[in-house]
């Protein structure tokens, strides 16, 4: 085991030493390494990261700042994109329904190979929401599945009062969408073949708010919304093609994101295909800020056009949640950007609607999700920023340093130590890599849910015999900054772990 540990950290030494040999912002490379990449003590908020691989898994980690794993839920369903930490010590979860047994249910048979075995093919279908307490055992679950009818998706979010808000689609067929206004042209006049589902109406987002027994006591409809001017949503407002044939018709808003401001009773919802966040006033369910992209409802915005991106400002984001100084922070993707694509976590002003704080990397191989992402402002001050496609973590300070830095290393549940260009995803998502993460969490050793639990450092979260780059590789040759942070450390590593990896 030791001499297969000795062999990785040869090889990445001298991969590394190549592409570092001077400092530099960013590289790129077919082959990198996973794990815990940098780790800067005394910078870096200290505590625990949560995190659920997206495919192929169904366990959801927490690992301490070294990457050692501390906890693991194993759970019955794949994750419904992403899990948190409640501060009872509970799991919070989305977690996928199995869409096929549920039409068989609905028809009473069984389906054959040649069957469709989806009624929603739409990214980020879930099904249900759960809670699991610290030793797996499920202990509340919301259910919102029904065939042609509605599905919860991407999010959830746990309000001060126990309530729960969970976000969902709501079926609506074209003769509904045409007498709600919706121009007959947009309206595909074959079926969209989309994942396994063949889609011939729409599918409309809304919000549920259930107590603790799942009863429900206020829901918000987008189909009650919909018209012309700065508090209505465009039904009309329809995004290009290529960006891909169920997002240019049947999910035309794609909402990603609920949240709860509960000084002003205020929710905040996030659309990635219009390209806004909003302010819902929870009492009246009137839309009473929005921000992100003025052309998706004020007819004298400048529409972006080739290499000019008008008076639209963000991209296709994710993640925007409410700070407590009044700002909302949101991830941005910028996918479809014209004048440069690049993904950003960006900090938002709503009284002064401008940006006042936001971090993207030089080199946009670096950090770049096209779709998905999350964003959490750190106790410290500190941004702890998910980069979904590469399953690719950094904190970042409010100065835009990374002190530490993780990529997810589970591929189809088995970690290595290494990922190739054969662990990206060959179709579908665009420069995406098998270990995707949604959404990660840091939490400190004083948040609530953590107290009193037994958090001993396990095996490492790559596995025991892949090196440590953060620790293994000294800083000889750097990604930026001090560049003796390890000088009069002992170098003790040869003994524990294998010879150092130095930069030559």
């Amino acid at each position: 085991m030791r001499k297969q540990s000795y062999f990785y950290t040869f090889a990445l030494a001298a991969m590394l030493a190549v592409v570092l040999t001077v400092p530099a912002q960013a590289y790129e490379a077919a082959t990198g390494p996973t794990g815990v990449l940098k780790y800067e003590k005394g910078k870096a908020y200290e505590g625990y990261t949560l995190f659920s691989p997206q495919v192929g898994s169904k366990t959801t980690y927490l690992i301490d700042m070294e990457g050692n794993i501390v906890h693991t839920w194993d759970c019955e369903t794949g994750p419904g994109l992403y899990a948190e930490l409640l501060p009872n010590g509970n799991l919070l979860r989305g977690g996928r329904v199995n869409q096929q047994k549920q039409l068989e249910k609905k028809y009473g048979k069984k389906l054959g190979k040649k069957d469709l075995k989806k009624y929603v093919g739409v990214g980020g279908a879930c099904g249900i929401v759960q809670e699991i307490d610290w030793d797996g055992n499920v202990v509340w679950e919301y259910e919102m599945a029904e065939p042609y009818k509605e599905i919860h998706h991407h999010t959830f979010h746990r309000m001060p009062n126990g309530n729960t808000l969970i976000l969902g689609w709501e079926y609506m067929t074209k003769e509904e969408a045409i007498k709600k206004g919706r121009d007959p042209k947009t309206i595909p006049s074959e079926p969209v073949v989309y994942q396994g589902a063949s889609h011939e109406g729409f599918w409309n987002d809304f919000v549920r708010e259930v107590d603790s027994k799942g009863k429900t006591v206020w829901e918000w409809h987008t189909a009650d919304h919909m018209g012309k001017g700065p508090k209505k949503l465009d039904f009309n407002y329809v995004l290009p093609k290529p960006v891909g044939s169920i997002y240019s018709s049947y999910d035309w808003s794609h909402f990603n994101t609920v949240s709860y401001i509960p000084e002003t009773d205020t929710i905040v919802l996030n659309s990635r295909n219009l390209s806004e966040f909003y302010f819902v006033n929870h009492k009246t369910g009137e839309i009473e800020y929005r921000w992100g992209n003025d052309t998706a409802w004020n007819p004298k915005a400048q529409k972006p056009s080739w290499y000019n991106n008008g008076d639209q400002k963000i991209w296709g984001q994710h993640c925007a949640v409410p700070l407590e100084n009044g700002n909302v922070l949101l991830f941005d993707n910028g996918s479809e950007a014209p004048e440069k694509r690049l993904s950003r976590a960006v900090e938002v002003n709503p009284k002064t609607s401008k940006v006042v704080w936001e971090f993207h990397t030089q080199h946009s191989n670096s950090f770049s999700s096209h779709r998905q992402g999350g964003v959490q402002r750190l106790p410290n001050g500190n941004t702890l920023i998910c980069s979904t496609h590469g399953g690719h973590v950094m904190e970042v300070t409010n100065d835009k340093k990374i002190v530490w830095e993780f990529v997810n290393p589970f591929v189809f549940g088995k970690a290595k130590c290494v990922l190739g260009d054969e662990d990206a995803i060959y179709d579908g998502h665009d420069d995406s890599m098998w270990g995707m993460i949604h959404r990660a969490f840091r939490y400190g050793p004083d948040y609530p849910g953590l107290k009193g639990r037994d958090l001993t450092p396990q095996e490492y979260v790559c596995g025991d015999d892949c090196p440590r780059f953060f620790r293994d590789f000294k800083k000889g040759a750097t990604l930026g900054g001090d560049t003796d942070e390890y000088a009069d450390e002992e170098d003790d590593s040869m003994e524990e772990d294998g010879p150092a990896m130095h930069a030559y």
